[in-house]
């Protein structure tokens, strides 16, 4: 070997020491700000996916900054290559990827025999309206559809950056109602006992969308029969709830991490990020309004054990206001519907985590419901923490505390 080549070798080795180095000083950085209290299940674990996931997302930063590749779209491909499992499809159980109005979904139907029609679920995945697919859902679709003995539909909805909202409300929107347009003739499901439900901002397109049908209501076609909302994100007006307060660093979503998404989801400025979590993006008018849906006064005092802090208001600042102004909609913020509209939407079950920065919109959602007269199943779990259900059944990743959450939507679906 020459001494040139010796030269070069050694270069290359000292510059990846150094980006490996780099890689986990930040990661431990990172790793240091977290905080995972000790009623969560699986606790050291969850540390290590965390881990896990830091590092991925520092290397598609460093990788973002260098220009070789979007951070958005590295993490895509890493968990998809690497932390998504794809099992063989079981017996009993047909699944089929297809097109509803070009919108791409993934079918799974149970192939026992079923005396009439079959009931059916719409699913929206999780992610930030930026990650998730249908693959990243596709063993908890198999395990509700087979155990549920449903029909599944998995919806695979635009994403951000590249698209912005509506977009994916209304592919949400497209595929569920060509599904039920078809449920009967080519599905053999009963159109008037389809469900749609999701996980985190998945369960907040499935509460947008039956609010949007419920203003609509044209008739053509049968309305959901329930939503399913597993630990929802349903409102960007306050993120200094008590969930947000006690929760703020606990994986695997972070208080700061919730006002990116919703953010990404409208229109990608994050110079705002900090005003929005401090408030100064609700006009003073509406203060008083959303106070009456959101106060924690509305929790139950178990919500309050660990203690929470006053937030002093803030001042508003009407050209954060006008950047984000969509966020504050009902169709980006269903908690914040008028009281008619929430009327009209069909038997809900709502799912919350205790360690969840998103634990007090779905209880707060759940008091509106409540109050209106409305059908509500709650269950919530204990030791739970925000993005169980995409670590069912996921080889080395499995946490066993994601069972009992999916296997709570089985037992509603088959009380439907």
């Amino acid at each position: 070997m020459d001494i040139g080549t010796a030269i070069l070798i050694i270069g290359f080795a000292a510059l990846v020491a150094a980006f490996l180095l780099l890689v986990i000083g930040l990661v431990y950085s990172e790793l240091m700000n977290s905080d995972i209290p000790r009623g969560v299940a699986n606790s050291g674990k969850l540390h290590m996916v965390h881990g896990l996931f830091v590092g991925i997302a520092i290397v598609g930063r460093i990788l973002h900054r260098l220009g070789i590749c979007h951070q958005v779209s590295f993490i895509r491909w890493f968990v998809d290559c690497f932390l998504t499992r794809l099992n063989p499809v079981p017996a009993g159980l047909r699944v089929k990827d297809l097109k509803f109005s070009e919108v791409p979904v993934r079918v799974y139907e149970p192939t026992t025999v079923c005396d009439g029609l079959r009931r059916g679920l719409v699913y929206y995945h999780g992610g930030g309206w930026v990650l998730g697919s249908i693959d990243s859902v596709d063993e908890v679709c198999r395990h509700i559809a087979k155990e549920s003995d449903i029909t599944v539909v998995s919806v695979g909805y635009r994403l951000a950056p590249e698209h912005r909202y509506p977009a994916q409300l209304d592919d949400c929107e497209t595929a569920t109602c060509h599904f039920l347009s078809v449920a009967e003739a080519e599905f053999s499901v009963d159109s008037r006992r389809v469900a749609v439900g999701g996980d985190s901002t998945g369960a907040n397109l499935a509460a947008a969308l039956c609010q949007r049908l419920a203003r609509r209501e044209d008739g053509h076609l049968p309305s959901p029969c329930a939503q399913v909302l597993i630990y929802p994100a349903l409102q960007m007006a306050d993120f200094n709830l008590p969930s947000y307060q006690q929760n703020h660093a606990v994986p695997i979503l972070f208080r700061g991490r919730m006002a990116f998404y919703f953010l990404q989801y409208l229109n990608g400025d994050m110079s705002v990020c900090q005003d929005v979590l401090e408030g100064i993006h609700v006009p003073t008018e509406l203060r008083p309004r959303y106070k009456q849906w959101l106060s924690p006064s509305n929790l139950p005092p178990e919500c309050l054990a660990r203690g929470i802090s006053e937030h002093p208001t803030p001042e508003y600042d009407g050209e954060v206001y006008h950047m984000i102004k969509d966020g504050l909609e009902p169709e980006v913020s269903p908690l914040l519907a008028d009281d008619a509209v929430i009327q009209k939407t069909p038997p809900t079950f709502i799912l919350t985590c205790e360690y969840d920065v998103l634990r007090d919109d779905g209880i707060l959602y759940k008091k509106r419901l409540l109050d209106l007269g409305k059908e509500v199943t709650w269950q919530h779990m204990m030791e739970g923490f925000h993005g169980m259900i995409n670590f069912f059944n996921q080889g080395w990743l499995t946490f066993p505390s994601a069972v009992p959450v999916v296997n709570s939507v089985v037992e509603y679906m088959k009380t439907l």
